[in-house]
């Protein structure tokens, strides 16, 4: 098929973490249809470039990168490589996120879900985030979950190495991403770039597949065709990154496509600002602003 280059979206570029199966690819795909370029990552090249493939026969236009985004590293590779090949980025949809029943650590010695699901969302965003500002109006999108309602970031055992459960761990990583959200709302103004977090549904993925808990392997079969599907998952992402009246909306939650109140926790300002300071220092860009303004100093 042809690639599309009119619709809503036509002229804008948008990056999609985790666009290789399940909510991203549907979320990259709904917005390819709609005119969209768009730019995906993934963990595994084969799977990365299969779904790929779909969105152009589908007529979109699509970038392929991969990367663990699991790995500090590996994010600040990613970064690199998207701020060479992509000269605007009009819209990032943090969308990578997982399930671990049992502890994992990441090659930064980090608990993964926090790790994968919280830190590198942030890092990332903040690494594009000048990107970001000089193609304003631009607007970052973070898949969190009804989970946040049950989280608690605890600062005493961020990581879980008191006490792991992967629920807890899950619904902490999930409280984050509205944290962050509404901490980088209120750093920016809404004419340049907006922030917003979303409940995606419960969705038919292979979420949790690679270390389910027990009553996951015993319930998720049961209630599969009470599921949403990957394409019904992804609408509110799909909405939030392209609705003409979301321009200047921004620090919000969204269920199926409206504002809705999240947790009392995630209005916490002051713990919005302490988890921003933690998470900047687990990842190292305070250090790298420290030497940024020292050089500014020296000049």
């Amino acid at each position: 098929m042809a690639p599309i280059h009119s619709g809503p979206m036509a002229g804008r570029t948008v990056l999609v973490t985790g666009g290789s199966g399940g909510i991203g690819k549907a979320t990259a795909l709904g917005l390819a249809t709609m005119g969209a370029h768009l730019a995906i990552t993934g963990r595994d090249r084969e799977r990365t470039e299969g779904a790929a493939r779909e969105i152009r026969a589908a007529g979109g236009q699509v970038d392929v990168f991969v990367a663990d985004l699991s790995s500090q590293s590996e994010v600040r590779r990613l970064a690199d490589e998207v701020l060479q090949r992509l000269s605007r980025i009009d819209v990032l949809v943090n969308n990578v996120g997982g399930y671990w029943h049992t502890r994992h650590v990441t090659a930064d010695e980090l608990e993964y879900t926090f790790a994968l699901n919280h830190l590198a969302p942030f890092l990332l965003t903040n690494l594009l985030l000048d990107r970001l500002q000089r193609s304003a109006p631009a607007r970052v999108v973070t898949v969190s979950s009804h989970a946040q309602a049950l989280g608690r970031i605890d600062f005493d055992d961020l990581q879980g190495e008191r006490s792991y459960s992967g629920a807890r761990a899950y619904n902490q990583s999930k409280l984050a991403n509205v944290l962050f959200t509404y901490a980088l709302a209120r750093r920016l103004p809404a004419t340049s770039v907006t922030a917003n977090a979303l409940h995606p549904g419960v969705v038919r993925t292979g979420f949790g597949a690679e270390d389910p808990a027990g009553v996951q392997r015993l319930l998720v079969p049961f209630l599969r065709p009470f599921l949403k599907s990957p394409a019904q998952g992804a609408a509110t992402s799909i909405h939030l990154a392209s609705a003409p009246d979301l321009e200047q909306v921004t620090g919000r939650f969204f269920a199926n496509s409206k504002p809705r109140r999240s947790s009392e926790r995630s209005y916490d300002e002051a713990a919005a600002a302490r988890l921003w300071q933690v998470s900047a220092d687990l990842v190292g860009l305070t250090a790298k602003r420290s030497r940024d303004r020292e050089n500014l100093a020296d000049n």
